[in-house]
């Protein structure tokens, strides 16, 4: 990989990765770390990532990363539901947003990864397999069950108030 290269993977790619880190995460700084270790490690390996695979290896170095920086912080499934919101926004709104980023953060982080991508960044079946490294048809499964318990909690949740 040629520098200009290296330099168009990070002009296309930074956005989405950081976006897919702070919605995994939940909070900017972090992600912003994750970011740049993950084109770091790009660029440590650039002979070795071909071009056309670059995408799905920025991603699964991101989900690994993410994943590893969680087991060293024994954080398992407890994010930190802190929003950095600016603008004043209706209260209604902000309570929804709230319950859902905190119904998404309790699911296992690989059904989480699986709802980030697909619904989030709108990759395809094959496309998330190919990151996380599993079966379009695994990713079918799991983002159901991810739907589902979402569904489960947001019903309880409801019953609630």
């Amino acid at each position: 990989m040629k520098p200009y290269e290296y330099n168009n993977a990070v002009n296309q790619f930074s956005t989405p990765l950081m976006r897919f880190s702070v919605n995994f995460l939940r909070n900017e700084e972090e992600a912003k770390d994750i970011v740049q270790d993950v084109f770091e490690k790009l660029w440590m390996n650039r002979e070795k990532v071909e071009l056309g695979k670059i995408k799905a290896w920025l991603f699964t170095c991101a989900n690994h990363a993410m994943l590893n920086y969680i087991q060293k912080k024994n954080r398992s499934c407890e994010f930190n539901m802190t929003l950095h919101e600016k603008g004043s926004y209706d209260q209604t709104y902000y309570e929804s947003k709230q319950v859902i980023q905190h119904v998404v953060s309790i699911l296992p982080p690989l059904q989480k990864s699986i709802l980030l991508l697909r619904d989030l960044e709108g990759y395809s079946y094959d496309e998330i397999g190919e990151i996380l490294d599993i079966s379009a048809s695994q990713v079918k499964v799991y983002l159901f069950r991810a739907r589902m318990k979402m569904k489960k909690q947001l019903t309880q949740l409801n019953e609630l108030a």
